[in-house]
């Protein structure tokens, strides 16, 4: 698919960039070539093909989800400001 300068503009403009006019052929023949590449790409035969979820077959190492601080909120809440049902309370900030 060969783009046109109009359509870079028209694309530019529903992007709200701003092109120079100069610089409109150099974004015509880069988004034309990338444009390409995509058609290249969906005509190969990806039937069968297992998506690659991670290339190193790598695990990520994780702790064990333990609790290993006691519950300290009665503590916390009796010197906060303003608290009610066990919630802080803070100053509405949107009216």
């Amino acid at each position: 698919m060969t783009l046109k300068s109009d359509d870079v503009r028209s694309i530019a403009h529903l992007a709200r960039l701003h092109i120079e006019e100069d610089a409109v052929d150099h974004y015509v023949d880069d988004l034309s070539s990338i444009l390409a590449l995509v058609e290249q790409m969906n005509q190969v035969d990806s039937q069968g093909v297992e998506p690659l979820s991670n290339p190193l077959d790598a695990t990520q190492r994780l702790r064990d989800d333990n609790v290993t601080e006691v519950n300290q909120r009665d503590k916390f809440q009796q010197i906060a400001p303003d608290v009610a049902e066990g919630l802080y309370r803070v100053p509405r900030v949107i009216e």
